[in-house]
């Protein structure tokens, strides 16, 4: 028994040593040693790194980096706010790039006065973050929205550099009020008195400090801004550091080439002989013998100093433009010491234009700090931005007179005579008396001028300085959290000079001899301060409250003036050297100074009901200083409903279905931008050169300006209804809304019965309209694996609006012409017309009558009345400029390192009209050879051939042509990096290289140059050119 047992424990222990062995392999640790940091390279502060099934973990220190011990092969799961949460294998070495969260936008979006969760919002809410990768050469921020959000329709104000665009959410919801969207930067409401020495406002701002862009477009959403949102609101929110983050250097740069695409086909110089040849000998009945005798033939070419008629074959649009060479560059220094996280960024911008002389350089610097102190209790957000600009403003005559001056001219004569008279440019000249033996030449002035000689000729620079700032702070009361006190105080601070010289060869009779110098500037300031109240709190699992409380003041006020003098030259046998009066401001009055106040008391109040059933009330009580005492305060309320179906039973455990709602909303705004600051109180004009009266004194006499103490807020009321949808925890995304928007109290300009004010016009509330639209989007990707990703966005707009009131009543034959006429008098006449009934955008115009091979006939319209006279009773509302439909498509494809992307727009049923071909469509000999100065032949006049053309021709529904199109706005190709140049402590430079093709296609039956044209009236606009752009990022 004994031996037995002494046996059997040497072979238990062995296996208990075994055993334990066999536990020790494992349950065996390593040191992980890892390295965290974000996409752009930039090294995350305090990310949490734990084992996967485990308590603890660690967080990474200030370079990014940490270490712990864990069994080979175990899960580590890396996190940390603004991110998505990375999971790894646990190694010796460890590298790990977390990717920004895109659905951190779509869950938190900054709305009127504070943020909300995009679960929770019950209006209609667009936010975006905008797209590194996806986008075109972005000057101002308008380029970052164009076609990314349904219901918002940018159309840029053609291709010249620093260009402005118009904004339009849901189409216009007034007639001479402002159809602008109030703009909100970094809680700061922008004003409307618009920029001197800068065609773009919004240029003020660097886009590469925009951090996202969120668009209210209901009433519900933009009530809380009251009077001043009838047309929605665009809430800017710019780029803040990271608490606790290292620093990081980020570098922005491109440079682009840019060239016009194609430009208006006019006859060479070859075939505009033969065409005038042809034309002269059948009106005059010449022989060829005649004809080459002729003044007519001789004036065509030119002379040179041997007097030998030579004839030139100048390309005049080949000579205005160039191919333009532009650069971008910018930087930033982004991170947190402890709890002050900041931000500072420097820009710099050159961009040259296609037209010669055109160019837009700005210079921009801007800086955040954010600290919090006692325990996040209190926090502070600190903006400045300064912003300087340069801009040569070319001659835009120049884009004209290139189309309409005489191919077989030189750009330059070198004779005697025109470098005497013409500074040595070829024009078309007349004797002219100036009482001066050196000056006795002028312009012709029914000659179109040298398109090149109008630039040379002409000087025009804009300079502006912009400062916005601002000072947030946020206090959450001690021992009862849930009460926010909150405080906004910014300033908007804009100077801009505008400077002009002209050359006394320049080709206008009122600066020719006696040139003229001259400059204009705005000064504006910007001031508000904001105070509000929120209260959060849930009471208990199924009742949250949100209610806010605030004051805003906001105060506007602008300063301008303006100084112009011209002389006689020395020579000049009787004022030598003397003012001439007719182009010097002095003795004018010409400063002017005006300012409006906006006093406001705003509230809002949120009521979730077991986070399914979502209430929201809004109030705001705005008073304005433009309106009488009686009419100075407007209340504009709103209310809406959502309903989180997903969160129901019936569907909450469909897993697939991540979010459907149900919205509705319901909302009145105000509007009192567009109109002057006074408009209710008697004002005096001073009188200006020319009109003074010596009864008393100096002769400065003072005229009353036309008042109305009745005139009131225009009032919009919206009614809105949307479903949100997403599927796979909102891997795909869709949304459609509806919208009914009207407008009541329009303000009008208003004829009056004689003696009944101190004009015949003012501005009257006497009109309605409204809106009708539906609006979707839809994202997502479509492909989704580890090396690849496909991201589609899409989103389309229908909007129809109607005229439903002039003049307080229904009145058939009433209307108000508008919109320019190349022919005529445009100052009672216009090719559009706003009528009861109508668009706002609707053509007023004759219908054509064509032959049978289907061109036009002149002069021959249809007798619409059927009284055998063709009048203005014969003309009809035709078409009009808005599109019915506007659609954005985006499309991302992602394959390891490397990105491709293009954007696409589309516009249906938008008219223009054609201004360029109307203008030029007399192909008569009286007036292609008018003031015995040729004038150029377009090519699209040809076919009709018409021998005259009046102010009946012009109105032709002839000319509104289809201008719908698609775009394709730009392709880009690139490579993003990691670690390159690593070695040792250096981790080396992270970023990424692209080249983008912008302006790359346009798909349209138009026949001028450009579909996309604002307002529908194209006449010389500047040519969106073809852009090529070579771009990198870095981040050190």
């Amino acid at each position: 028994m004994m031996k037995q047992l002494i046996f059997r424990l040497p072979s238990r222990l062995m296996f208990l040593v075994v055993g334990l062995m066999l536990s020790l392999g494992a349950f065996a640790q390593i040191t992980v040693n890892g390295h965290v940091k974000d996409a752009t390279g930039e090294d995350i502060i305090g990310a949490t790194v734990r084992i996967v099934g485990q308590q603890g973990g660690t967080v990474t220190d200030f370079n990014g980096n940490f270490q712990l011990k864990a069994k080979a092969g175990a899960e580590l799961q890396i996190s940390s706010i603004g991110y998505q949460t990375a999971t790894v294998k646990a190694a010796a070495q460890v590298e790990v790039i977390l990717q920004d969260d895109a659905k951190v936008l779509d869950q938190v979006v900054v709305i009127g006065y504070g943020v909300a969760k995009k679960n929770d919002l019950t209006g209609s809410v667009t936010a975006i973050k905008p797209d590194d990768k996806n986008h075109g050469l972005q000057t101002s921020a308008q380029d970052m929205l164009q076609g990314k959000v349904a219901g918002v329709n940018i159309v840029n104000d053609g291709g010249s550099p620093g260009g402005g665009a118009t904004i339009r959410i849901r189409g216009g919801s007034s007639l001479n009020a402002s159809n602008d969207p109030l703009i909100v930067i970094d809680g700061l409401s922008m004003d409307t008195y618009g920029r001197k020495g800068s065609a773009n406002f919004l240029a003020s701002i660097n886009p590469n400090d925009i951090e996202s862009f969120t668009v209210l477009k209901d009433a519900s959403a933009t009530a809380i801004y009251g009077s001043r949102a009838s047309n929605g609101v665009i809430i800017i929110t710019t780029k803040k550091g990271r608490k606790g983050s290292a620093p990081k250097i980020n570098y922005n740069g491109n440079v682009s080439i840019s060239k016009v695409k194609n430009t208006v086909d006019v006859l060479d110089a070859n075939e505009y002989m033969a065409f005038v040849k042809k034309t002269v000998m059948a009106s005059k009945g010449y022989t060829e013998a005649e004809y080459e005798a002729s003044n007519e033939y001789k004036n065509l070419g030119y002379y040179d100093a041997n007097g030998n008629h030579l004839f030139a074959n100048t390309d005049w649009q080949d000579e205005i433009y160039r191919t333009a060479f532009s650069t971008d560059h910018n930087v930033s220094i982004t991170g947190g010491l402890k709890n002050m996280p900041y931000r500072v960024s420097f820009g710099m911008t050159d961009q040259n234009g296609v037209l010669k002389k055109s160019s837009y350089q700005r210079y921009t610097a801007s800086f955040n700090v954010s600290p919090s102190f006692f325990d996040d209790h209190l926090t502070l957000n600190v903006n400045g931005k300064y912003m300087f600009s340069h801009s040569d403003y070319s001659n835009g005559d120049a884009i004209g007179n290139a189309v309409s001056y005489d191919p077989t001219k030189p750009v330059y004569n070198n004779t005697d005579f025109y470098k005497k008279n013409w500074n040595g440019f070829q024009q078309w000249s007349v004797p002219t008396d100036y009482k001066d033996p050196n000056w006795q030449q002028g312009p012709n002035t029914l000659a179109p001028g040298n398109p090149v000689a109008a630039i040379y000729n002409k000087v025009d620079k804009g300079r502006q300085h912009s400062y916005i700032g601002n000072f947030e702070a946020d206090y959450k009361i001690h021992g009862f959290e849930d009460l926010h006190l909150h405080m906004n105080a910014g300033a908007d601070m804009e100077f801009g000079r505008n400077t002009q010289e002209f050359s006394p060869y320049y080709f206008d009779t009122s600066k020719y001899y006696y040139g003229q110098t001259g400059w204009s500037s705005m000064r504006t300031s910007n001031v508000s301060l904001q105070l509000y109240a929120q209260y959060l709190h849930d009471f208990g699992k199924d009742h949250s409250v949100n209610a806010m409380a605030g004051y805003e003041y906001q105060r506007f006020h602008k300063n301008t003036d303006w100084f112009n003098e011209a002389y006689y030259p020395s020579t000049n046998l009787e004022k030598p050297g003397q003012p001439y009066a007719a182009n010097c401001s002095a003795g004018a009055q010409t400063r002017y100074r005006t300012e409006n106040i906006l006093v406001s008391f705003f509230g809002r109040f949120n009521y979730t009901f077991k986070d399914r059933y979502l209430f929201t009330f809004t109030i705001r009580d705005d008073g304005s200083s433009r309106f009488s005492k009686d009419n100075r305060w407007g209340i504009f309320p709103a209310a809406a409903f959502a309903w989180k179906i997903n969160e129901e039973k019936f569907i909450k455990n469909i897993d697939w279905i991540s979010d459907f709602k149900l919205r509705l909303g319901w909302g009145m705004t105000g509007q009192q931008e567009g109109i002057s600051d006074y408009p209710y109180l008697v004002t005096y004009t001073p009188n200006q050169n020319g009109a003074f009266y010596p009864i008393l004194g100096n002769g400065n006499t003072y005229r009353p300006d036309a008042y109305n103490t009745d005139l009131t807020w225009e009032k919009t009321t919206t009614w809105n209804g949307g479903i949100d949808f997403g599927i796979l925890n909102q891997r795909f995304t869709a949304s459609l809304d509806v919208y009914y928007r009207k407008t009541t109290d329009l303000i009008n300009n208003v004829t009056l019965s004689v003696g009944s004010n101190f004009s015949n016009k003012i501005n009257s509330n006497i009109g309605s309209l409204h809106n009708f639209g539906i609006e979707g989007a839809l994202s997502g990707n479509i492909i989704e694996t580890k090396d690849f990703t496909w991201n589609l966005g899409y989103n389309v707009t229908w909007n129809k609006n109607k005229i439903d009131e002039l003049v307080g009543g229904d009145e058939s034959s009433y209307r108000i012409p508008y919109g320019g006429l190349p022919i005529g008098d445009k100052s009672t006449d216009g090719i559009k017309a706003y009528h009861v009934g109508q668009a706002v955008s609707t053509y007023f115009v004759y219908q054509q009558v064509y032959d049978e091979k289907g061109e036009p006939i002149r002069g021959c319209y249809v007798d619409r009345d059927h009284n055998g006279v063709i009048n203005d009773g014969d003309r009809y509302y035709y078409k009009k400029a808005d599109p019915d439909v506007t659609m954005g498509l985006t499309s991302k494809f992602i394959y390891k390192n490397w990105d491709l992307s293009f954007s696409m727009r589309a516009n249906f049923n938008n008219y223009v009209y054609n201004a360029v071909e109307a203008s030029n469509a007399n192909l008569s000999l009286s007036s292609l050879y008018s003031g015995e100065a040729w004038h150029g032949v377009v090519d699209m006049d040809l076919q009709k051939n018409w021998t005259a053309a009046g102010a009946k021709d012009v109105l032709s529904d002839y000319f509104i042509q289809n201008a719908s199109f698609l775009k394709l706005d730009n392709i880009t190709l690139g490579y993003s990096f990691d670690r390159l140049f690593h070695n040792g402590s250096f981790s080396g430079l992270s970023g990424r290289i692209y080249a983008t093709a912008q302006n790359v296609l346009t798909v349209t039956k138009y026949k001028g140059l450009d579909p996309e044209v604002n307002g529908g009236y194209d006449s010389n606009i500047y040519p969106r050119p073809f852009t090529g752009i070579l771009g990198i990022s870095l981040n050190f």
